[in-house]
């Protein structure tokens, strides 16, 4: 038995995506800014996935741009929302301790500008309290940027309410929604979002393309230079293939929110209360207000690296955090974020679910977790001093997530 876990990494790109995709390799293959017909046929392919991408988001065409994907467009939103404040002489920014590192690297760079940096906590639950954000908010503040699910934990942020706040302080509001919109029903006007993130391997579309929403009026900052493309925005070919299939992609997602969720929360359920079973183990962020896919969990005495490997031997793909920072020995700084102390941060374990997941394997997944946790257990010193009374134990024996 092989199972997938990791959707939240990565989704398999879907067979219907691949054969929308294939025209645009071979038949219509012209550049969309070419004036002969290959290319004008071309032009009309890519500005018809702009204008039902928008229809999606609830935005117009001329507010959807292309990206190589969330990082590229988390990238732009920020740096955009910068240039704009430091025009008018503000240069404070709001965020969360436990965004996407592409959102916490861009603003560190920002910081080493002369930006001021405010990261609001998110608490145990993983969720913004929007009064912190709204306290957060100054006279100088260009840009409040909140992601709208936590990639790791899986929790749901109050983005509606996050954006009100934004709307009547006058503040740009950026979300990082790469882990929300296949999900989560979005609709930026009706959300109070100025500028939304996307990628379309998080939704079983291809990898490298992606969508900023800039709400109209927003004047972007270039992070591409070159061509004309894109309005100006971003320069580069577009890849019309990649953008066909994320079209595709999404338009599926999107049909399929609610079913999906009502036949995932059953088996997430069951999943969240097998592994609570476990001594010493508990949930990591809300219970209820997070998407119906994940689950996250902690384990005190063991390291989550070892855990997924055993876990990989026994045909599960499952991941212990955010795969951009799996090259990293340090924990997670979402776990950190939410208070869990480094050592139980370290015996961390994600399970993102597909839709397509079965009961007897969300059993075999319970299984598996429980006697590789024990056998890891078994040779931990760390576990000895825990058991031996050496070291205090950080959770309870069992826990009622």
């Amino acid at each position: 038995m092989f199972i997938y876990a990791d959707n939240a990494a990565t989704t398999p790109t879907s067979k219907k995506v691949v054969e929308a995709m294939l025209p645009y390799f071979t038949d219509v293959y012209g550049n969309p800014s070419s004036l002969y017909s290959v290319g004008q046929k071309a032009k009309e392919v890519l500005e018809e996935s702009r204008e039902k991408i928008a229809q999606i988001l609830g935005a117009s065409p001329k507010e959807i741009y292309f990206t190589s994907g969330g990082s590229e467009a988390d990238n732009q939103a920020i740096i955009s929302a910068a240039r704009i404040g430091e025009r008018n002489g503000k240069k404070h920014i709001v965020s969360t301790a436990f965004e996407h590192h592409a959102v916490l690297h861009t603003l560190d760079a920002l910081k080493k500008e002369g930006f001021e940096v405010t990261l609001v906590d998110v608490h145990e639950n993983g969720v913004v309290d929007p009064q912190e954000i709204r306290d957060a908010i100054r006279e100088d503040t260009a840009l409040v940027t909140v992601m709208y699910v936590n990639n790791e934990i899986g929790t749901i942020q109050p983005i509606k309410e996050i954006g009100e706040i934004c709307k009547e302080k006058n503040v740009i509001f950026h979300t990082d929604a790469v882990q929300a919109v296949s999900h989560i029903h979005i609709n930026v006007k009706e959300q109070n979002i100025d500028m939304l993130s996307i990628s379309a391997h998080k939704f079983h579309g291809p990898k490298g393309v992606g969508v900023l929403y800039a709400k109209k009026g927003i004047a972007l900052t270039n992070v591409i230079n070159g061509g004309a493309q894109e309005r100006g925005k971003r320069a580069g070919t577009e890849n019309l293939a990649g953008i066909v299939g994320m079209t595709v992609a999404l338009e599926d997602a999107v049909k399929n929110i609610d079913c999906v969720n009502e036949r995932l929360k059953g088996l997430q359920d069951k999943l969240i209360e097998g592994l609570s079973n476990i001594p010493y183990s508990q949930l990591n962020g809300d219970r209820e207000k997070r998407i119906t896919s994940n689950v996250s969990f902690c384990f005190e005495g063991i390291e989550g690296e070892s855990l997924l490997l055993l876990l990989d031997d026994k045909g599960i793909a499952v991941s212990s955090g955010s795969a951009c920072t799996s090259g990293s020995l340090d924990p997670s700084h979402v776990l950190l974020a939410i208070g869990r102390p480094h050592e139980v941060a370290h015996g961390s374990l994600r399970l993102s679910l597909a839709e397509d997941i079965t009961e007897e394997e969300v059993d075999y997944i319970i299984s598996a977790v429980a006697d590789v946790v024990e056998y890891l257990r078994g040779f931990s010193p760390f576990w000895g001093d825990l058991i031996t009374g050496k070291r205090p134990h950080i959770f309870e024996e069992h826990t009622v997530a």
